[in-house]
């Protein structure tokens, strides 16, 4: 099934059958990853019909023709009336030939089986993709480059600053370091900045945010705009869902983009996942934290992030501690993009004076050598070389460590 960027998919859901519509819930959530969903309960008339269309501006619908066959086939022919374009997939009760194709007669273009499966969503998705293929990659705009640690401690945000400071060194002029944790977030901490703003502000006024709102949002350090974290908890964390508001409006103004992330396991994070051009996951060799990145790394593949703009980065390594680099490739089915050394004493004393690594040390001259690979223009983009599957890796290296 190829990548498709699943937010496009404004959905809606016209299905009076309770049970139907609970079981193509977890369906839609696999298929349709971060799609808007928009369910109705009844077969709307002409009218209301009208008005649905106009809030939801769907670009698939999913229709019940169990309930009431005569009324989802009159519902289907207002549909192709008012939005001629509109894909629409008929929920059946079974696999009735006569009932499919006098479906198809009435302008569905697919159509879902009870049990609804994973291969039936897979299948009416890339069907939907090619009819409505979604607007084309951006050409043009800042190079995105989200930093997500596989678990807490692997030194992320540590990399995503230093990344920032390495693209000033090849040439951007506009960089914006974004912190969009929105709970463990700590790059005010680590670079001693204050700001009353935060991205939460962004947010919040969105419907009237332009150039000069924007500037009073970042705080401008060592020539990089930095868009931080809130200092505490606030009203809202909990109902993130869509990061896209944030790094579609900062696209115009800059060149490169660099984004510091929370866990994988957000619909959050997992939007900063797919609008991102590069995801560096950030691991070390230890045990634990290798494990934690599988999991991520299986959590992007079910979720349809693109697997190969991910890129593996191992911290803090030490050859003589934990395992080496082609064990861990080994282990993820992936490839180690970049090794940054252990050099702890370089890296406190940067957090300690809010500055970047000096070049001369182990981790900075690393971290050079990833920007240098990451950093690049979009005609430019990085190697790298990913699996596609991600499962079974773990199970002999731990059969292993264990022995």
């Amino acid at each position: 099934m190829p990548i498709i960027d699943a937010r496009y998919y404004k959905t809606l859901v016209i299905c009076p059958n309770n049970s139907m519509a609970s079981e193509l819930a977890p369906i839609l959530a696999y298929g349709l990853p971060l799609a808007p969903v928009h369910v109705t309960q009844d077969y709307p008339s002409r009218r209301p019909l009208m008005d649905l269309i106009k809030k939801v501006d769907p670009k698939l619908c999913f229709l019940d023709f169990s309930t009431n066959l005569e009324m989802a086939l009159a519902t289907a022919v207002e549909l192709q009336n008012l939005n001629a374009g509109l894909p629409v997939v008929a929920l059946l009760p079974g696999n009735n030939p006569d009932l499919i194709l006098r479906c198809l007669r009435q302008g569905a273009s697919d159509f879902l089986i009870r049990p609804f499966t994973s291969d039936q969503i897979d299948a009416a998705v890339e069907k939907v993709a090619r009819q409505v293929p979604p607007p084309s990659a951006r050409a043009s705009g800042a190079k995105t480059i989200a930093v997500f640690p596989a678990k807490g401690a692997c030194g992320a945000t540590t990399i995503a600053c230093n990344l920032a400071f390495q693209s000033k060194r090849l040439g951007s002029k506009k960089i914006l370091l974004a912190d969009l944790d929105p709970l463990t977030g700590t790059i005010s901490f680590l670079l001693k900045l204050k700001s009353v703003y935060s991205f939460m502000d962004v947010l919040s006024r969105e419907a009237s945010l332009d150039g000069d709102l924007w500037k009073q949002m970042v705080t401008v350090h060592q020539g990089i705009d930095v868009l931080l974290a809130p200092e505490t908890m606030m009203e809202g964390i909990d109902d993130l869902t869509d990061a896209g508001p944030i790094l579609n409006f900062a696209q115009a103004s800059y060149e490169t983009m660099i984004v510091d992330c929370g866990n994988s396991y957000t619909n959050w994070n997992l939007s900063v996942a797919n609008l991102c051009d590069e995801l560096v996951l950030v691991t070390t060799n230890e045990l634990p934290a290798l494990q934690s990145a599988q999991r991520a790394l299986a959590w992007f593949e079910q979720h349809r992030i693109d697997l190969s703009k991910i890129r593996v980065v191992v911290n803090r390594y030490e050859r003589e501690i934990g395992l080496n680099s082609d064990v861990i490739s080994s282990a993820l089915q992936a490839d180690v993009f970049q090794l940054i050394p252990a050099d702890y004493e370089a890296v406190q004393k940067s957090q300690m004076d809010g500055k970047p690594l000096p070049p001369g040390c182990v981790a900075a001259k690393s971290i050079a050598a990833l920007a240098d690979k990451i950093c690049a223009k979009r005609d430019k983009p990085a190697d790298g070389k990913k699996s596609s599957s991600l499962t079974g890796g773990f199970k002999s290296l731990f059969s292993r460590a264990g022995s």
